[in-house]
């Protein structure tokens, strides 16, 4: 490649990025998924588009695809919050374990009987439509204000379904017979017990160093926390466990660590994360060919519709119902179980192992997935307000950025007000801060001054504040929980919780 090709290479590469940014806010502002938006610009570039470029590497796809992966379950995990998934881990582990077999098994059936495929192509569908996809909940879910509860059990369960369902579709796409089914299940238990292990080391020894190790420059911070993350996928494949449950595991360690300089480490990452999703959205719009997809439209509506409408409500209320969670919020999971690029890039597994009638599985999926996300993304506001469970009320998240003082043995914090903010109102000296932290200065529209004990704070104020060591963790818990309770959090009993 000469230094022409290159410059022209970058050229077209940095108009697709502009375009695909664009096409982020008419995502946001017509409330689609912006998958579609990302698909269609692959789609006009390719072969049947005005671009004519032809690709058609599935195995290309398929390693690009899990690299993406790999930054979007990152970025998922470090914006996880543990104290909303915690309390429904144990429900959410059973909806990516049983709830995928459940959704396996009904959606492969209506796949053989309905539509006439082959068991094997069937079981190969039934295990690729049945993972949520982490990208499309992650973008549509934490725009919409759902309950904790219901955001965390969908954000876990997305997070974890797509190690066991990998693993199926190896397994199915592999040449000869399917082995056993309790073959299976002891080989996806083992895979998914040594990515957990290596994840929860890798997260724990990764947020214990950066914690604990200033380093030269603020801007490395956001590269050290992602190379632990993608060490953590690396280190969980190589050691055959699932990398994608320890790269999310070790994410939301790291995420839930109050590591230095989080707010930027938080930018850093979505902005990976939305650079990776545009990348694997636009190769997947490269690798079909639309003109293919027509005699394969109706099956994807039928298997489509089985999946939607029966296999997915199926096993919400199978996995569910013994954790008694109400009917209104198994109706919403029911109809958020999202998909996005995630089933297409699982779809090339098959087209790359040479299974029979790949091709069409391929275009099935696509087709179900493009329809389907095109009625579900849009639909899951309006169905929450219907059923009641949208959550307005909740006091906003306080923004905590930390900078390590390292030869002061301190921590200079930089805390914004937001406008859901209970701190609006609040003196400094009700703060109440624990000795050894004080609030040094207030910067208010511009101006920046020392604050006195009664100097009343309002919101979009941001406050430095400087802590030694001992305290940093007390004094950031006292914060959030002023955020939260406002003056009064002591007698609200919210004085020393995290949050």
């Amino acid at each position: 490649m000469t230094v022409h090709h290159l410059n022209q290479l970058l050229l077209i590469c940095s108009l697709v990025l502009l375009v695909a940014v664009a096409a982020v806010r008419i995502s946001s502002r017509s409330g689609l998924p912006s998958l579609l938006v990302y698909l269609g610009i692959g789609i006009l570039m390719g072969q049947d588009g005005v671009g004519h470029i032809h690709f058609n590497s599935a195995a290309m796809t398929q390693v690009i695809g899990y690299a993406a992966l790999v930054v979007i379950l990152a970025e998922g995990g470090l914006g996880t919050k543990w104290k909303e998934i915690k309390p429904v881990l144990p429900a959410a582990s059973v909806l990516a374990l049983a709830g995928v077999a459940v959704s396996v098994g009904v959606t492969a059936a209506g796949a053989h009987y309905l539509v006439g495929l082959q068991w094997r192509q069937a079981l190969i569908i039934g295990a690729v439509v049945s993972s949520t996809d982490a990208a499309a909940v992650f973008s549509v879910l934490r725009r919409i204000p759902l309950p904790a509860r219901v955001a965390g059990m969908l954000e876990a369960e997305s997070g974890f379904n797509d190690a066991p369902v990998v693993i199926l579709v190896v397994a199915f796409s592999t040449a000869g017979p399917v082995e056993h089914w309790y073959v299976l299940l002891g080989e996806i238990a083992l895979e998914l017990a040594i990515g957990a292990a290596v994840g929860l080391a890798v997260g724990w020894f990764g947020s214990w160093g950066l914690r604990h190790v200033a380093l030269p420059a603020s801007g490395l911070y956001p590269i050290a926390v992602m190379a632990i993350a993608v060490a953590a996928y690396a280190a969980g494949a190589l050691a055959h466990g699932s990398g994608f449950l320890a790269v999310y595991l070790a994410s939301m360690l790291l995420g839930n660590a109050k590591l230095p300089h989080w707010p930027a480490t938080r930018g850093f990452a979505e902005g990976l994360g939305w650079i990776a999703q545009i990348g694997m959205f636009v190769l997947l719009g490269l690798l079909v060919t639309p003109h293919e997809l027509g005699d394969d439209v109706w099956p994807a509506l039928v298997i489509g519709l089985v999946l939607t409408m029966l296999a997915r409500p199926l096993s919400i209320v199978l996995c569910l119902t013994p954790f008694r969670v109400p009917w209104r919020e198994q109706t919403l999971m029911s109809w958020a179980g999202l998909r996005g690029a995630v089933p297409i890039i699982l779809a090339t597994i098959p087209m790359v192992n040479g299974v029979v009638g790949s091709r069409r599985v391929f275009n099935i999926v696509f087709v179900l997935v493009v329809v389907y996300t095109l009625i579900q993304g849009p639909t899951l506001p309006w169905l929450a307000r219907l059923l009641r469970l949208g959550d307005d009320t909740e006091a906003a998240d306080l923004g905590i950025e930390s900078a390590p003082l390292e030869r002061l043995r301190g921590h200079l914090l930089s805390v914004d007000i937001p406008d859901g903010s209970r701190m609006h109102g609040v003196e400094v000296n009700e703060l109440r801060l624990p000795p050894g932290a004080a609030v040094t200065l207030v910067v208010r529209e511009g101006t920046s001054f020392v604050p006195l004990p009664t100097t009343v704070l309002r919101r979009g104020d941001e406050l430095l504040v400087v802590t030694t060591d001992p305290v940093r963790d007390a004094a950031e818990r006292r914060l959030r929980a002023v955020a939260q309770g406002g003056k009064l959090a002591d007698w609200l009993g919210s004085g020393g919780e995290e949050r």
